[in-house]
């Protein structure tokens, strides 16, 4: 998770909003900063300003920002993100600002700007924090990566126009690593040499946010004689926001999952989310012979093209071994690591950067105690002064004689479930939608074998809610309805719920309350 807070007198500013998925607990629920810190100090900030799009910066904003209420500032491709999870909640989005690459902005007694760095996702930025005497560089996630493939590579005249900066609050994640990250070209190479080798369908599962993968697995696909399909609905999104941004132009046709099956496996290649063993993700569904597309056959070869997220490895082996069940070839970071790249700087691009901005403290962030020690160290090598290795819940002073430790306030777990479809504290009518009108849908509805399906006319009751294409909404309802799992009533609502909030949030000029009913019929079709 991430949720930085900067302060000058009373004056506050949040850096990110992010959350983890918490595998280790039943339901797998999310975890999300706690805000009982921050408010037990009257901390309010007058802004929250996000460096990129990936779920540990942006994921828990939709929870946190109504207590706020305070403008949201991203660049277009997490502003895009952040729009659809409010309106999977049921919020305005009239708060989230778009500020591209490059440009500043001002908040109370704060200038800041946008600094492009590249990272595993597009429009990765670092943020240089102006306020009284001092001169923040917030690096967020980064490397330097001379092929990103998608947008430019980092431009080092932009970072040595910074220099000095008072204090570099920087990434650590691979500060232990010597040499350099791998480009994202090398990634895109490796893994068309080895498409040409697979001889049934592949299924590469990457994180859905890395966009640049995405492109490279499908534009290798296409030059082996792949057709491409996504699959896992996070990995949809994020393709569709990008699209709709221009970041994929070049990206072949996509085939619909459910047409997979007429394919040759030759022909087959899918792009699915799950390499984190996420029990819900499309992965999991196939090594579980759960998928309702296609069921996994011994010629198949699943490529696992992201790196394991500490704290995930027992969800990743299980997972191995139901594909191993299967005799599915599995290549991961282990026996073919030059196809996957990570996104954070080893200690040649820490060096260099260092050498650019030439800053004059460290507080190393991100990573666990052992990345940050050696951060420091390779900070002081370069005589950088790099006094604390900070934990969650410190509060550290900038001043004219360094950084030091003010307080520290432990900081308890904030567990939500990755379900919750109950308002938001603090969304009290003045706040919420309902003023845009009220929108009560009743469903009857069957279970299939591949999914539910609707009986009888679907009954609609709008109030003050302005023209919408019933129709439309109707057809869209009856195929979601189709591809939904769900085993009761309450988990298909649950799905639901969102999904439709969404469909009227496109469409609609203003989102109502959404209350629905599902009603349970048994129908002798369905027996």
């Amino acid at each position: 998770m991430n949720l930085g807070l900067y302060g000058l007198e009373n004056a506050w500013i949040a850096v990110d909003c992010g959350m983890m998925i918490r595998q280790d607990l039943p339901d797998t629920p999310l975890q999300v900063p706690s805000l009982e810190t921050p408010e037990a100090l009257g901390i309010r900030p007058g802004a929250l300003i996000i460096t990129h799009g990936h779920e540990d910066h942006i994921g828990a904003a939709a929870w946190l920002w109504p207590r706020w209420q305070c403008p949201v500032y991203a660049t277009p491709l997490a502003a895009g993100l952040l729009r659809a999870k409010f309106i999977e909640r049921g919020l305005a989005v009239d708060a989230i600002q778009v500020i591209e690459p490059g440009e500043a902005l001002e908040n109370g007694p704060f200038t800041l700007r946008y600094l492009p760095l590249t990272h595993s996702i597009p429009e990765s930025c670092a943020l240089l924090i102006a306020a009284g005497d001092y001169r923040v560089l917030h690096t967020g996630d980064w490397k330097l990566d001379p092929e990103p493939l998608i947008g430019p590579p980092v431009k080092g005249s932009l970072f040595r126009a910074l220099a000095p900066i008072d204090l570099v609050v920087g990434d650590s994640t691979n500060a232990p690593m010597p040499g350099h990250s791998r480009s994202e070209g090398e990634v895109a190479r490796a893994l068309e040499h080895r498409l040409s080798q697979c001889s049934g369908r592949v299924v590469v599962s990457c994180f859905a946010s890395n966009l640049a993968r995405v492109l490279a697995v499908a534009q290798a696909a296409e030059r082996c004689g792949r057709r491409v399909s996504l699959m896992g609905r996070a990995m949809e999104r994020m393709v569709a926001v990008a699209r709709g941004l221009g970041y994929l132009d070049d990206m072949p046709p996509l085939v619909p999952v459910e047409d997979l099956g007429y394919l040759p496996p030759n022909e087959v290649l899918v792009i699915a989310t799950g390499s984190q063993g996420e029990p819900r993700a499309a992965l999991s569904r196939l090594a579980n012979g759960r998928h309702h597309s296609f069921e996994m056959m011994p010629s198949d070869t699943v490529i696992f093209s992201a790196k394991a997220i500490p704290g995930n490895e027992r969800q990743i082996e299980r997972l191995k071994h139901a594909l191993a069940r299967l005799d599915v070839a599995v290549w991961d970071e282990f026996n073919h690591p030059e196809l996957h790249a990570s996104g954070h700087p080893a200690q040649d691009e820490l060096h260099t950067f260092y050498g650019w901005i030439k800053p004059r403290h460290l507080l190393p962030v991100h990573g666990e105690h052992r990345h940050q020690q050696a951060h420091r160290e390779l900070a002081e090598s370069m005589g950088i002064q790099a006094p604390l290795a900070p934990v969650n819940g410190d509060l550290i002073r900038l001043d004219g004689d360094g950084l030091s430790l003010e307080s520290r306030h432990p900081q308890r777990p904030c567990i939500i479930s990755q379900n919750a479809v109950t308002p938001l504290p603090g969304l009290t009518a003045e706040h919420g939608s309902s003023r845009h009108g009220i929108l009560h849908l009743a469903v009857s509805v069957a279970s299939t074998d591949t999914g539910w399906t609707r009986i009888g006319r679907l009954m609609m009751d709008a109030h003050r809610v302005s023209a919408m294409d019933e129709e439309s909404f109707t057809e869209w309802l009856d195929e979601r309805l189709e591809e939904l799992e769900a085993d009761s009533l309450a988990e298909l609502r649950t799905a639901l719920q969102p999904l439709i909030t969404s469909w009227l949030g496109q469409r609609l000029r203003q989102l109502p309350d959404v209350h629905l009913q599902l009603i349970a019929v048994e129908s002798p079709a369905f027996r």
